[in-house]
């Protein structure tokens, strides 16, 4: 049997490590984590108690062809504290999303794209958009 402890992080593949940096610490203001000096360009950053390690690998083969905003695509799902904030934000920064209010999940989601089109799900508990 596997005891879990913790989620600790997710590895995305992203072509252009300045444009990915941009859209998470810039844009998305995710903060930038102390990265040790491996051999290839990259770049971590801190996710409530979880890490997001970026990897520049531009022949990646998890790479999405597509730009559309597909919710069954694998993605990455970040609880937020507040639905109508966050979906605020996300536009006034000119990002494009996918809204799913009232979905079967019982989860209010917002998604929406990296620059390498990695998918990114925003989202609190339905029963948050009541109060």
């Amino acid at each position: 049997m596997i005891v879990l402890d913790d989620f600790h992080h997710i590895s995305l593949s992203v072509t252009n490590i300045e444009k990915a940096k941009h859209f998470y610490g810039t844009l998305l203001g995710f903060p930038e984590l102390k990265r040790p000096d491996f051999d290839f360009p990259g770049a971590w950053y801190q996710m409530g108690s979880a890490q997001l390690h970026l990897i520049e690998n531009k022949h990646a083969e998890t790479l999405r062809s597509s730009g559309k905003i597909d919710s069954r695509d694998g993605h990455m799902a970040i609880r937020v504290k507040d639905f109508e904030e966050t979906l605020q934000y996300l536009k006034d920064k000119g990002i494009e999303v996918l809204e799913k209010r009232f979905g079967k999940s019982g989860f209010a989601q917002i998604f929406c794209m990296d620059p390498d089109r990695n998918l990114i799900e925003f989202n609190v508990d339905q029963e948050e958009l009541n109060k």
